[in-house]
């Protein structure tokens, strides 16, 4: 390979590797350093949103998939205006959904007044009363999206439901 060659080959590369790291910045984060995004997506930490299911309330379970899909809408809708930068994340990282359970009203609400103070994204759904459980009724909390090891220190006492 000649001079040129190695030239015309490495100038290609870098601006391959340029162009590359200008579009991941544009995606991740819109306008941060390309230091912070590059530290953010080479970050090993996984996020997810996690769904607090009321069982004392004896939902079906269609009643519960609507309630849990109710809850991870809204907090993706809260999480594209208060952190979409790691919404973005959890997006490319498998956007990971874990439902959980509690048989209390209180501890649910304890759930989402501990996370708030942590400053996590929640989304507690009280249902309409139009079918099985009474109106204005809290069933389900989201959670995030945020870093598990931050989630899993206001959820991480309870079970898989």
């Amino acid at each position: 390979m000649d001079v040129n060659s190695s030239f015309w080959s490495g100038l290609g590369c870098g601006i391959s590797i340029a162009l590359s790291v200008y579009a991941l910045k544009k995606y991740l984060v819109g306008g941060s350093s390309v230091a912070t995004t590059a530290k953010k997506f080479a970050s090993n930490t996984e996020y997810k949103l996690v769904l607090v299911v009321r069982t004392d309330l004896n939902m079906s379970k269609g009643k519960i998939a609507a309630q849990c899909g109710h809850a991870a809408v809204g907090a993706f809708e809260k999480a594209q205006k208060k952190d979409p930068e790691g919404l973005k994340l959890w997006q490319l990282t498998g956007q990971a959904k874990i439902a959980l359970k509690t048989d209390s009203v209180d501890e649910i609400k304890q759930i989402s007044d501990n996370a708030k103070k942590m400053g996590l994204i929640t989304s507690l759904i009280r249902d309409a009363g139009r079918t099985q459980i009474a109106a204005n009724s809290i069933t389900v909390l989201g959670v995030g999206p945020a870093p598990k090891d931050i989630v899993d220190q206001v959820t991480g006492h309870l079970k898989l439901l």
